[in-house]
Parts: C-alpha cells; structure tokens; sequence
C-alpha cells in the first residue's frame, strides 16, 4: 500500500459521501467496503454533517425481526388497549434519510428484498397481525461491507440499488483530512440540483458504449452514473454535465460493477497510424462547457469515459472474477453441506406455521397471541385472551442434512499411483476439516475389471489413514462399474438421510465393459449409461479430468452425468478440496 493509494481512497469515498448528500433519492445508496475502525467511523460522521439538519439516520441491527423492520402490530399496547396498535419500523423511521447497515454481508437474501421492495416503492405497506396500513419510507441505505473474500458479500438486491460502491481499505488515519468537501458546498448543490440541464444526448451514448464494453449487466448502472454526473455538476456551481462530470461518475459507478476490461478500441488504433496533424489553439473553458463536453482532448466522448473507468479497474479484474464464478460454482454443484430439511425440534428457527398441534411439536406462544389478539373484541373477551385452534403457530426450524463426499478415483494406468495418492490427501483434508460439522468422506477405487469400495461413508480420520495406508493400482478402466458401485453407495447414503456428492477423479478413457471384457467402444457406451443414472439419481457430481489436455469424450461424460466439468491436469489435494468450495463441510 502507498501514501497515494490510501490518500486516492479518502479522496474518492469523500466525494461519495458529497454525491450521496446532494441526491439521496436519485442515487439509492452506497457500499462502503473496509473493516470497521476510525476511517469508517469519520466517514460516517463526513456523510452525517455534509446531511441536511434533523436528516434521520438510523443503524439497522443485522438479525432484526420483520416486525421491527417493517412495523407490525405492538402486543403489548395491544393487549392493554383491547385493539390493534401498530408500530413503525425502522425503515418508516428513516424516511426522509438514511438507513445504515452493519456487517452487510451477512445479511440474508429475504431481508435484503424486503429492504429492496422499499428502496422501489418509497413506502412500507404493512398487511398482517390484522393491520392494513402503509407509511411512507423515502430512505437511502449504506450498507457497510466486512467481507473477507469473494465468497461473503451483500444480498446482490442491495448492492445493485446502490449506485456507489467505495473500499476505503488502503485508506489511513493521516489521510483523512484529504478531499473533504466543504458542507456549504454540498446544500448549495443540493438546492440547485433541479436546475442542472439534461444531459447532451451524445454524453448519454457515450456512457451506454462504456457500460456495455465493460460488461456491465445491470439497466441501473447507467441511470445511476446520469445522477452522479449532475450532482457532481452541481457539486461544482455548473448548471450543465460536462464530460469530466460524466468521467469521474462513471470511474465511481461503473468501476467498481465491471466484469471485464474493455476490448481494444480499433478505431484509437486507427487513429493514432493516421498522419500527424498541427495541434489546434487550446480552447478556453467557457468553449470547453459550452454544449456539455469538454473538447480539449481530441478522443470522442466513449473513449474519454472508458479510460476514466480503466484507471480504476484492478490489475487483476479477469482473474478475480473468473476465480468468482469458480468458487459460486462449486458450491452450487457440491451442494454444500447438505440438504435443509424442516425439524420440528431443532435447528435454525423459521417462520410458524398455522395448523393443529401434534405430538412432538412446539407451540409458538409469541406469534399464536399475535394472531389472537386482533380478534379479542369480536370474540367477546373481557379480561381475558381468548384463543382458538385457529390462532396456533407451530415452531419450525430448519437443519441441515449430514453430507457424504464419495471419492470415486480412477486406479488403472501409470497414472494411478498419482491419483490414489492425491486422493488420499484430500480426503485426510476433508475429514480434518469435517471434524466439527461430522460430515462424512467415502473412497471408491475401479481397476482391472471391477471397483471396490476400499473406504466406506466414514467421519474418523484414524479409521480414514489405516484403510488408505496401502492401496492397490493399475490394470484396465472398468469406469462404468465405478460409477455403478459409487451410486450404489450415495443411494444408501441418500436413504438414510444424508446428502451424497460425487467426485469422479478420471481421465474418462474407459476400456473396460460393465461385463468385465475389454473393448474401449462398448465400455465408453457403458460408462455414459452408468452415468445417465447419476444423473436420474439427482446427486451432484464433480468430473475432474485428470487427463493432460481436455478431452470431448471427458466433457460428454460430466454432460451425461449432470456433473461440473474441471480439466485439472495438475492435481494436487488442496485442489481437490477447493473444488467443492469453501463451505463443503461447514454445517449451517
């Protein structure tokens, strides 16, 4: 980290914060990357004394109740007073403001849609205890990222309703007296942000050119960078956007959503092999603002904004988001630590269910006295509650199933002893791993003619290392009857509650039958049968290719299968395991 890379940092969330203050309304709101500390703490007062007097700003607990969010029926003045009482919520509160959110990323998604339904609407309609009523809600949110990696990040409803996404990572204390905007500045932009003219349409093409040459996916992206351009224009007493407006919005909106970075411009590449000609009389500023763009450049509008945005991508864009798509991908294909099923006893709590009470069930006091409580004036009670079986809310929870890993490891060939061995780390990994969320690994070996369940669905890692101090290989590929045996074993697994997974460790050339006889077409024909019956099965699967270059025949097989396809001609144990992602034996 350099002095100029926290100093640009400060700078860069200091204007955010000025651009959030001037159009609350217009931008949506802000993801503020960084840990918490003192940068994030005076970034938050920045943006609160840069805010309107008396703006209400309101700190969101990370696990609140519908009820306090959204507002819902007060149990305890209802029940004093014999009638429905409502109660606002936090994000009624807010109106008018902002709502900060703490530790955004670990948000759940139905929190973060109810939030998003509000940003949309501008009101929150509460329906339910027996209340009808809807309160305005014209917020603003912050939503204020902790996450560690590429694996934690805020519901993706939030984060796309934000149009400012700032890491204040590299930013250090002795920074933050850099880039502060002045708070008269801010309200006197804020009062003439109805008088910034609209945007030269040529400005607006530009800017669409650079969204999609980025590969910007969201419609709200460009609407987004339009708002941010006009409050920075007002932001500097202009009342027209000029294309450094435009520039500086887009390297703050843009950047941060790109997923790629821009192809080679042929016509910049055509321009600079034509002849050189006398430069022009450098054009004062009124000429550069008048029609809305500046014109000191010479480079038409797009290229001038892909730059800016350019600027601000990281070296490693490509790589990072490939490694993204790598890691959300293996933790759908893995099915991560198994199945949620719905417990009447333990687990996760959920939302009630009406209905009869059984045996072995829980009655939700709480919410049965919410739905009775509406009804008490027709129902005739005086000091008393009357319920009725109508009014039951049974306890849910929600748990995961145990996971079950079955290795399914290619043993023939020269290649064998390689295999076995990288197989046998991962699967002391897993079950090192495995030890407090008590999943379970299994090993399935095929050579010669047949396949041998050599380690069945174990979670002791010393029962693990016995059986897989010496194991056998080389001789033919009987793959069909790999796979054969290894969904034999998940079917087991399957019924008696678990969640089994495949990992197919193979090159995928198969040259022995089903029956036990060479010939490599009618053993291919065999192995893609045995395959389509994972696939019937409904298992998730993995097919790593182990062979030195990816084959079609490989590619076919993990088609045939429903598995993710992974050419890794390199293996090793670490890499086995991150194939099924971080969260491959986590219990949640």
């Amino acid at each position: 980290m350099t002095d100029s890379a926290g100093s640009a940092a400060w700078s860069d969330a200091a204007f955010a914060a000025a651009l959030l203050a001037v159009d609350p309304g217009g931008l949506g709101g802000l993801v503020l990357r960084g840990g918490a500390g003192p940068v994030r703490d005076t970034w938050l007062e920045l943006l609160r004394d840069l805010l309107p007097a008396g703006t209400p700003v309101r700190r969101c607990p990370l696990n609140i109740a519908d009820d306090r969010l959204l507002g819902g029926l007060d149990l305890t003045l209802s029940l004093a007073s014999g009638r429905p009482v409502a109660q606002r919520g936090v994000l009624a509160d807010a109106h008018g403001g902002i709502v900060v959110l703490p530790m955004a990323e670990r948000i759940s998604d139905a929190t973060g849609a109810r939030i998003a339904a509000v940003l949309d609407d501008g009101r929150v309609a509460i329906e339910r205890d027996g209340l009808a009523a809807t309160l305005p809600a014209d917020i603003a949110i912050v939503l204020l990222d902790e996450s560690a990696g590429p694996d934690e990040r805020p519901p993706s409803a939030l984060v796309e309703r934000c149009a400012l996404q700032i890491d204040i990572g590299d930013a250090r204390v002795q920074d933050l007296s850099l880039g502060n905007v002045d708070e008269e500045q801010v309200a006197a932009a804020r009062a003439s942000l109805a008088q910034v003219r609209p945007v030269d349409d040529a400005l607006i093409d530009s800017l669409c050119e650079a969204t999609l040459a980025l590969g910007v996916g969201s419609a709200r992206a460009p609407v987004f960078a339009l708002r941010a351009a006009r409050a920075a224009a007002a932001l500097e007493g202009r009342d027209r956007v000029t294309l450094e407006d435009m520039a500086c919005a887009a390297r703050l909106v843009l950047a941060p959503r790109a997923t790629h970075a821009p192809p080679p411009d042929q016509d910049a590449q055509d321009r600079e092999g034509e002849a050189e000609t006398p430069p022009e009389e450098p054009a004062s500023r009124d000429d550069r603002e008048e029609g809305g763009e500046s014109k000191d450049s010479g480079s038409p509008p797009t290229d001038v904004v892909i730059a800016a945005v350019e600027a601000a991508l990281p070296a490693e864009i490509l790589s990072a988001s490939f490694a993204r798509e790598r890691t959300r991908a293996a933790r759908a294909h893995a099915g991560g630590a198994g199945a949620r099923v719905f417990s009447p006893l333990r687990g996760r709590p959920v939302a009630s269910r009406s209905g009869a009470l059984r045996a072995g069930e829980r009655l939700n006091v709480v919410e049965t006295l919410r739905a009775a409580a509406p009804w008490q004036k027709l129902r005739g009670a005086s000091g008393r509650i009357e319920v009725r079986r109508d009014d039951f809310r049974i306890r849910r929870f929600v748990e995961r199933r145990e996971s079950t890993t079955i290795f399914v490891v290619d043993a023939s060939g020269s290649a064998a002893f390689q295999r076995l061995a990288e197989a046998k780390g991962a699967v002391e990994l897993l079950l090192a791993d495995a030890y407090v969320s008590r999943a379970r690994v299994a090993l399935v070996s095929f050579r010669n003619v047949a396949a041998e369940v050599l380690l069945p669905p174990t979670r002791s890692l010393a029962r693990a290392r016995r059986r897989l101090a010496d194991l056998p290989g080389g001789g033919g590929t009987p793959l069909a009857n790999g796979l054969q045996a290894a969904l034999v074993l998940a079917l087991a697994e399957k019924a008696r509650g678990r969640s089994p997974r495949l990992l197919l460790l193979t090159d995928g050339r198969a040259n022995i039958t089903a029956a036990g006889k060479p010939g490599r077409a009618q053993a291919e024909e065999d192995a893609l049968a045995a395959a389509r019956l994972v696939r019937g099965a409904a298992l998730s699967a993995i097919h790593v290719d182990t062979s030195p270059r990816p084959r079609p025949g490989a590619g076919k097989l993990a088609e045939a299968m429903g598995a993710r396809y992974a050419p890794l001609p390199y293996l090793d144990a670490r890499s086995v395991r991150g194939l099924l992602g971080p969260s491959a034996v986590r219990q949640t």
